[in-house]
């Protein structure tokens, strides 16, 4: 191999490299514009439990650790250094609007609800009314059909009685099975 030729071999992949780092910075407005129309898809991040207005509602002084257990569910955050105190936190991220975070803190003494307090809880339909991200509404169907729709779909028809034997239209019988129970190995 000639030195000539030995110079162009090692020369290339200096080339190569310089070029693919000069094509790096060559992205113009238009080919910003349509690599952030291809984005991501981004998920809606829900920590902790959901806690309601009727449920808050639902709690009376005086009842059992258990009882709040039932109707609130199981506390975020229930601490050895703080026994006498629950713990509920509920955080809903979703891609492009506001973090809604939400806190209620319920006391006990012993073994028996004593207070409660936090944030003000919306109702259940609220907060479905507010996870409701779509552009436009849609338009609901009608969920009804009038007669004369259901008149162009004919009721199904009853079985016919039993056919003769000898019938070749009748399809053989199912074979029955014998029940698991009584399988023997």
């Amino acid at each position: 191999m000639s030195a000539k030729a030995y110079r162009r071999v090692r020369l290339a992949p200096a080339l190569l490299l310089l070029a693919s780092v000069s094509a790096c910075g060559s992205f113009d407005g238009a080919t910003a514009r349509i690599a952030s129309v291809v984005t991501p898809y981004k998920v809606d991040v829900v920590q902790g439990n959901f806690v309601s207005r009727e449920q808050v509602e639902a709690l009376q002084p005086g009842m059992g650790r258990q009882q709040v257990r039932e109707i609130l569910g199981t506390p975020l955050v229930s601490s050895l250094f703080h026994a006498d105190r629950w713990e509920y936190v509920f955080t809903l991220q979703r891609p492009g609007q506001p973090v809604q975070s939400r806190k209620l803190t319920v006391f006990f003494r012993g073994e028996v609800l004593e207070r409660y307090e936090g944030d003000d809880m919306p109702s259940e339909s609220e907060f479905v009314a507010s996870l409701e991200t779509r552009k436009g509404q849609r338009k609901v169907p009608v969920l009804e059909a009038s007669e004369e729709q259901l008149a162009k779909f004919p009721a199904p028809q009853e079985p016919a009685a039993a056919q003769e034997p000898g019938d070749a239209s009748v399809a053989p019988a199912a074979t029955p099975y014998p029940p698991l129970e009584a399988r023997t190995r």
